[in-house]
């Protein structure tokens, strides 16, 4: 059990390579008709494009799903080091969830594109690899919170 903890940090510092991949993964497919092929759009190319049409949209987005759960993983490692006082833990969980918010945003731009029957739009891996990044960071802020401090051991 005293090798948990040192496994969690290993896996807290893995998302910093793991995130940035996800970012160029497709997060999704989508086409105008059956006919014609499937473009992939990556988070890094669905951003380009909301800076040329949605400045104010695209910061927001580049906030939620670039630099929030960048942040909380910097943070929640800085915990793990003891760096960072535990304190902060309950403020790591809100960046965590504001990171999940541009998932929801994907999977409701998913629905909505499929109900509205113009086209055709499918998740492709990116979206999962992305997903399951943000769903261990959110895990490990949870286990680190449920661990004693460092200083009860």
């Amino acid at each position: 059990m005293s090798n948990w903890p040192h496994h969690l940090r290993w896996l807290n510092l893995a998302l910093f390579i793991v995130y940035p991949l996800s970012w160029f993964a497709p997060l999704l497919r989508a086409g105008l008709l059956p006919l014609f092929g499937m473009s992939e759009i990556s988070l890094i190319s669905g951003l380009q494009s909301l800076w040329e049409s949605d400045v104010f949209l695209a910061l927001v987005v580049t906030l939620f799903a670039l630099f929030a759960p960048l942040i909380k993983t910097l943070g929640l490692a800085l915990v793990q080091f003891n760096l960072l006082d535990r304190r902060s833990l309950p403020v790591l969980e809100v960046i965590g969830k504001l990171a999940m918010a541009d998932i929801f945003l994907i999977a409701l731009y998913i629905t909505l594109s499929k109900g509205m029957g113009v086209g055709r739009v499918e998740p492709a891996w990116g979206l999962y690899l992305f997903t399951a990044c943000i769903l261990t960071s959110i895990t490990l802020g949870f286990i680190e919170k449920r661990r004693a401090p460092a200083s009860s051991l």
